[in-house]
């Protein structure tokens, strides 16, 4: 898979798009977790177009390469939007950036899916204590939703990842799901929404029944104490729409987030080929091609550390790339 990326730019470049628009055509949208590496630079960016005055200007890439990166892929996760609400603006000059086929998955802010602050300094006052807006339909509606309707025919996606859940937080899976059953029935329709969890017991036909009620997609997802996204589409339900199917390929198990940054910085090149995950993502595209069913699919560069490679790697073992 190496030898991919040791050829021209060019060549990269015209492989991935090819990749991904054949899948698009047939409703798959694959992409990353965010888009402003300046490490792709070389693979999918272009350098020259942001230097200044002989020197790179991060400012100018952060602003602009996502105008490049949607002449490759045809959808981001847009993980900005968990940390802070979206403005207007902030969605218009995304969706301005980007064709009228190109969609975005947008984290829902955790100020709506956090249950108890974590005790760290970038809380505040807030640190440790309860979140009085947990799962607030009316919050989600006029912060987040609002502000999305903007841009609505580009929205493919909005994620309620919820972080694990301890004791103190939820005695038990029922607890959960009386709450998330009455947050989901308040949402406005017409948006596709998707849970992803954090607890692995709490993958259990409950949960799952309770989202297919709803018309709410389980993701799928990779992350340091869950189960492989292979492992999760084989639990019985899981599956939760008929017409959809989401995974977010974050992380090895049994890896932490800080341990992958270390190992992987500045995400330039894959250190580490995981191959259960690629092959997850090989039968996760084959499945929603086979049903019909629309998927979106996104990788992080904590995964192998370069999540352009493992995206052509996924695409080559489908013969899309060659």
């Amino acid at each position: 898979m190496n030898d991919l990326f040791e050829q021209a730019e060019p060549i990269v470049k015209t492989r991935l798009r090819q990749a991904v628009q054949r899948l698009a055509a047939d409703n798959i949208f694959i992409g990353t977790s965010s888009w402003k590496y300046s490490a792709w630079c070389g693979q999918i960016y272009d350098r020259e177009r942001y230097v200044y005055r002989g020197k790179f200007a991060e400012t100018r890439f952060e602003r602009d390469c996502l105008a490049e990166y949607a002449a490759v892929f045809k959808t981001v996760c847009v993980d900005a939007a968990y940390h802070r609400f979206p403005s207007k603006e902030f969605l218009s000059g995304l969706a301005s950036q980007v064709p009228e086929d190109f969609r975005f998955t947008l984290k829902v802010t955790e100020d709506i899916t956090i249950k108890r602050f974590p005790s760290i300094a970038k809380f505040g006052a807030n640190a440790g204590l309860p979140n009085e807006h947990f799962l607030n339909a009316e919050l989600l509606e006029h912060s987040f939703l609002s502000a999305c309707e903007g841009i609505r025919p580009k929205v493919g996606l909005l994620i309620f990842e919820f972080s694990r859940f301890y004791p103190v937080d939820f005695q038990h899976l029922g607890e959960f799901t009386a709450c998330l059953d009455a947050f989901l029935a308040k949402l406005p329709k017409g948006w596709n929404y998707g849970v992803e969890l954090r607890n692995k017991d709490w993958l259990q036909p409950d949960y799952f029944a309770l989202l297919r009620r709803h018309g709410v997609v389980h993701v799928f997802n990779n992350w340091s104490m869950m189960p492989t996204v292979g492992e999760q589409r084989v639990v019985p339900g899981s599956e939760t729409s008929d017409s959809m199917v989401a995974a977010r390929f974050l992380l090895k198990p049994g890896r932490k987030y800080e341990e992958a940054v270390k190992e992987f910085s500045p995400y330039k090149s894959v250190k580490e080929v995981n191959d259960e995950a690629r092959a997850a993502g090989r039968k996760l595209i084959g499945g929603a091609k086979q049903q019909g069913k629309q998927a979106f699919i996104y990788v992080n560069n904590r995964l192998e550390g370069n999540a352009l490679e493992t995206i052509a790697a996924m695409a080559e073992g489908l013969d899309l790339v060659r």
